[in-house]
């Protein structure tokens, strides 16, 4: 990426400005991700895993159908750029809803349920991507009465099997990639 000389010429008119040239090839991915806080800085190692959600370990008696896995596979990109605890609602192409930066996993669903709903943005179809297990199943029994079939997310908790057998009562499908994306 590179300026135009037309952008180049406009924007060097403007007294407050800066232009940086930057190529993603100069990025080190092994460069910690370093984040301002409170009275000091968070440092914490970048998140550049790229999964295969084909690859995940589909937990439920029902297994996503090839559409699903699409649009299982983008919304697993897109929670792992939206702040922790993460929910996308997606389709294979398209965001519908996210929530993210609560301290429970059923806020986020209630969250971008509810931009959805305000929106006029229909849930049914959706899938979703969550960057951290689910707790307890009140997070995904609220995506799903949402209108999500599929769901993706790590896995790990102590109550897996119920959250499981909630997706199984449901008839939805749920892979685990045994991956947390977790942003601060």
């Amino acid at each position: 990426p590179d300026f135009e000389p037309d952008a180049l010429e406009l924007l060097r008119r403007k007294k407050q400005r800066r232009l940086v040239r930057w190529h993603p090839d100069q990025a080190d991915p092994r460069a910690p991700a370093v984040r301002g806080v409170v009275r000091g800085v968070l440092v914490q190692d970048q998140d550049t895993a790229i999964e295969d959600p084909r690859e995940a370990r589909v937990v439920t008696r029902r297994r996503p159908t090839p559409e699903e896995l699409l649009a299982l596979a983008f919304a697993w990109r897109v929670v792992k750029h939206v702040k922790s605890n993460a929910i996308a609602f997606t389709t294979a192409d398209r965001t519908l809803a996210l929530g993210g930066g609560q301290t429970s996993r059923v806020e986020p669903v209630r969250t971008a349920r509810a931009r959805a709903e305000r929106l006029g943005i229909s849930l049914h179809g959706s899938v979703v991507g969550s960057d951290a297990f689910f707790p307890f199943p009140d997070g995904l029994e609220e995506a799903l009465e949402a209108g999500a079939t599929a769901v993706i997310q790590p896995g790990g908790s102590t109550r897996d099997e119920e959250v499981i057998r909630a997706a199984d009562a449901r008839g939805a499908a749920m892979v685990f990639t045994g991956v947390r994306h977790f942003r601060h």
